[in-house]
């Protein structure tokens, strides 16, 4: 089902989530797809809609930086760059906290969390809290940032909240602080340089 990203398509893509379904959304990297951290079932879903393997883990995106540090906690230089990025295009990763999660997403110790930067996404995440976001598209292949693309290549979802095209796609900037030194996980709009100078 196809839904504008107004009060009755986040409703309807909140109650989705809240009942073990798979929503795509638009973010301020790319399209996403998303459900309950804590739902099995779901999870099973969405690797086996994104022909993803399963030892890949998935990222959480959270409401705000309060609703994540109650599922991971922050060291010093983290809660900087959460401060500093957030809600922005730097996930972090960081020891998780919340055995349910852990059990429900296959998680050792770590998980990888962002608040996003996207009024449709923050909308849903204000009903949600928490959402798994992953990217909507096949693994391995280009992560989409227009609403059509994803509806003619993509499927196996519940609901799709089409915010159009997002601009400035691009990945996030994934960092991992290790004893207060920053490593770099993956390259996104925001390079090392920025994250350090802003600290």
């Amino acid at each position: 089902m196809i839904v504008a990203c107004d009060q009755n398509g986040i409703n309807l893509a909140a109650t989705t989530i809240r009942n073990g379904g798979v929503v795509v959304f638009p973010t301020d990297t790319v399209y996403g797809l998303g459900c309950d951290p804590r739902n099995v079932k779901a999870i099973e879903a969405i690797f086996r809609i994104k022909k993803r393997r399963e030892s890949k883990q998935l990222p959480v995106l959270g409401y705000s930086k309060e609703e994540v540090s109650k599922i991971a906690i922050f060291d010093d230089v983290s809660s900087k760059i959460a401060d500093r990025f957030w809600p922005g295009q730097v996930t972090l990763v960081l020891k998780l906290k919340d055995n349910e999660i852990k059990k429900a997403m296959n998680l050792n110790d770590k998980i990888a969390v962002r608040v996003p930067r996207h009024p449709c996404v923050l909308a849903l995440l204000k009903e949600c809290k928490l959402i798994v976001g992953t990217s909507a598209n096949f693994s391995g292949h280009p992560a989409f940032s227009d609403s059509k693309k994803v509806q003619e290549n993509f499927s196996g979802y519940d609901v799709f909240l089409d915010g159009g095209t997002i601009s400035n796609s691009t990945s996030s900037t994934i960092i991992e602080v290790k004893d207060g030194i920053l490593k770099v996980l993956r390259q996104g709009n925001i390079t090392k340089a920025e994250i350090i100078n802003s600290l």
